[in-house]
């Protein structure tokens, strides 16, 4: 619990890449069962604002970072899609989210992750604007419940497509 503790009171607002240095997601094609949710594909959040969160139920800090998490998504889930995916059982899931008085929506992949979202450390986030690029990636905790956080998803949302 102290790691936890300690986790949150240095967990920062993540940085946004440099536009120039932003990579794309190579492909959309990607089957992922809901959990708590409808199972999707991920081609059905094209020209979508997505925030992705790998995360575990045994890692602490991904615990450290959840309650901002889920502040983001009781804010954001009408105009970001949310896709929280771990390699977790059903029953650890619900047991965790449940416990936690979490909702936002779980998922497992059922593929290999698209490129470029390949990574091996948890907690991984992806922020991807509506053209698929990486906005922000961070490893580790973070503070996601940010003012700065919070202008850079409202900047996306407001983008239309190109």
């Amino acid at each position: 619990m102290m790691q936890i503790f300690l986790t949150r009171i240095f967990s920062f607002s993540p940085g946004v890449i440099n536009v120039d240095e932003r990579t794309k997601i190579a492909s959309y094609d990607w089957k992922l069962h809901g959990v708590n949710t409808e199972s999707i594909n991920f081609n059905s959040t094209k020209g979508k604002v997505v925030l992705i969160n790998y995360w575990a139920t045994w890692c602490p800090p991904c615990i450290a970072e959840m309650p901002s998490l889920q502040d983001l998504y009781t804010e954001y889930k009408d105009d970001v899609v949310f896709l929280f995916i771990t390699n977790e059982v059903d029953e650890d899931i619900y047991k965790f989210i449940n416990g936690k008085k979490y909702n936002y929506p779980v998922y497992r992949s059922l593929g290999h992750d698209p490129s470029p979202l390949e990574h091996k450390t948890i907690p991984a986030t992806y922020l991807l604007d509506k053209e698929g690029n990486i906005v922000i990636h961070k490893v580790g905790a973070a503070d996601w419940n940010t003012n700065n956080v919070k202008e850079i998803i409202d900047k996306l949302v407001a983008t239309t497509q190109k």
